[in-house]
């Protein structure tokens, strides 16, 4: 299940979990922090007590994870939970992740050392210009937010010596391993969602978190909030600037999420704007799931 950020995953994820006897296993590429369960907006100490969770608040902040890794430890739970004759119940909003188990991964060239050394030493706008110049149309393909993904673009590109596209074209094929949703809300009803949402996680302390993750390796940095609370803690936004900050560049995640789950997955979506109650949205999300092939 996928879907953006504020949409109510998790909530369902853990009442599907209770229903078909499962176990959560997260695919968000910031929720597998330890330390920054706020502003990652982890699954909150209720609904971790109702089931188990796997790949939550997991990794420690000054280290890297990437898709191969996150498959190789997804697998690894799915066949742990299903040889004790339990559900796995995937959810996060990182695509990349769950594409990595519907799709697999795709086969890519040797690393060559001396070329990821040249785009590591590059400022991330001198790799972007270079990516545009060697192919055009890869920069809308990527999150040009993020500078990993700018950076193994231009080196996936300079690899093969073709567009981005052209090696992303092998990996189109769904294995039909996975029954699947995607959960979206309607533009309003999710704008209010995420402002709700950042106000929530002020009142928590998540300024007190951040302040005491500073030692977060670049992984953990890139989460949304991140930065602008830093920010705040310089004393270069104010609160209510900051709050702002971080609505806007959640939006604009969430919307990068909804086209990911439109364009990259075979799922249904459901959408939960309008559905009243917990039990509505369990209901709805169930009847989906047993219309699918098994």
């Amino acid at each position: 299940m996928t879907g953006p950020t504020g949409a109510g995953k998790s909530a369902l994820a853990v009442a599907l979990a209770l229903r078909l006897g499962g176990e959560v296993v997260g695919a968000d590429a910031f929720q597998i922090y330890a330390g920054l369960p706020i502003l990652t907006a982890q699954a909150t100490e209720d609904l971790l007590s109702l089931v188990p969770h796997h790949l939550i608040g997991f990794l420690d902040l000054k280290q890297g994870f990437d898709a191969a890794m996150y498959a190789k430890a997804a697998w690894r739970c799915i066949r742990d939970i299903e040889s004790r004759g339990r559900v796995p119940i995937l959810t996060g909003g990182t695509g990349l992740y769950l594409k990595s188990l519907t799709h697999g991964l795709v086969e890519m060239p040797k690393v060559d050392a001396d070329l990821r050394a040249r785009i590591n030493a590059l400022p991330v706008e001198d790799v972007l210009a270079e990516l545009c110049e060697k192919d055009p149309a890869a920069p809308a393909m990527i999150d040009t937010r993020n500078p990993v993904r700018i950076r193994r673009a231009l080196e996936i590109v300079l690899l093969t010596g073709q567009p981005l596209a052209e090696s992303r074209s092998a990996w189109s094929q769904d294995k039909g391993l996975f029954r699947g949703l995607v959960l979206i809300r309607d533009r309003n009803d999710l704008r209010s969602r995420i402002a709700a949402n950042v106000e929530a996680m002020f009142a928590a302390g998540v300024v007190d978190e951040v302040q005491a993750a500073e030692h977060a390796g670049e992984g953990a940095a890139r989460a949304i909030g991140f930065h602008e609370i830093q920010q705040l803690l310089r004393g270069e936004m104010t609160e209510s600037e900051c709050k702002a900050a971080m609505v806007l560049a959640t939006q604009r995640y969430a919307k990068r999420q909804l086209t990911w789950g439109r364009t990259q997955f075979t799922f249904p979506i459901l959408n939960l704007s309008g559905v009243a109650t917990p039990e509505a949205v369990l209901s709805a999300a169930l009847d989906i799931l047993d219309s699918l092939p098994p």
